[in-house]
This record gives C-alpha cells, structure tokens and sequence, in this order.
C-alpha cells in the first residue's frame, strides 16, 4: 500500500462492488459506497456522508477549542448532520442544504451556548461549504505519490 502525504486522500476502487471504493488518508483507511439502494454494497458511508462527518468533526474540534480556551463547562459535544438537495430560487436548479445540530451538554449559560452557536457558524469546513471552490482535475494512467 502507498503511504500518502499529509492533506492527501486516495481514493481507489476497491474491487468488491460497482461503487466500493478504499480510501486513504494520511494513516488510515477507510471504506466508501453507495448505499444499497442506490446500486452500492453498502459497505462505508456515502460521499455524502463523509462531506457531513468532516462538517461534524470540524464543529466539534472547533467548538472544543474555544470551550478550552475560554475554560467553560462544556462536558460533551454531540453533532447530528443531514443533507438533502433544495429547489433554489430558479426552480431548474437545486442547492444543497445542510441541518447541523449541536448538542452540548454541561453547564453553560445562554449566553454561552448562543456563543458557540456563533462560533460553529465560522468551523473552517462551514465556510468552505458556503463559498465558491475550484476543482482542478487531469486525467492519467498513472498515480504518484506526489502532490496532485
């Protein structure tokens, strides 16, 4: 197996199934697939699911931080995430629309929690979601270990 570099992922069909793919990133691996329903083995999380898992680890991981720094009583953090595609405002189109809820169990004031609430909104991965990307892609007949 090819050990990729840090901030890479690879992705790689993994033979057991039309949709199943192996998915390395940085250490670990992970499996991908469609559900069955949707032709796939069900054998990891969707696309989808994994966009919803980097926005829940990353409110988390943020939420954390700011609870250490600022020393609140914050015992857990428990995300719960949904997506689903919306019509947008020209009935041809859709939009995708994202249904994070933030459980924090402890003992915070108001105040506090609508502060984290705030600061969830600013998550790194929340405000690659809501802005503009660029997708650059090429095609090859070989993978390197290199940058992509």
């Amino acid at each position: 197996m090819t050990v990729t570099q840090q901030g890479m992922v690879r992705v790689a069909e993994s033979g057991s199934g039309p949709y199943s793919q192996i998915v390395t990133a940085g250490g670990h691996t992970l499996s991908a697939d469609e559900p069955r329903e949707l032709g796939g083995q069900g054998v990891g999380p969707s696309p989808y699911e994994y966009i919803l898992a980097g926005l829940g680890a990353c409110t988390a991981m943020t939420l954390r931080s700011y609870v250490i720094r600022h020393n609140w009583g914050v015992d857990q953090i428990t995300i719960e995430l949904q997506h689903e595609r919306i019509a947008a405002a020209d009935p041809s189109e859709t939009v995708d629309k994202f249904r994070r809820v933030i459980c924090l169990k402890g003992t915070i004031s108001e105040a506090q929690r609508l502060k984290l609430l705030e600061i969830a909104e600013r998550c790194p991965v929340s405000l690659t979601l809501r802005r503009a990307s660029i997708i650059e892609s090429r095609v090859t007949d070989s993978i390197t270990s290199g940058p992509v």
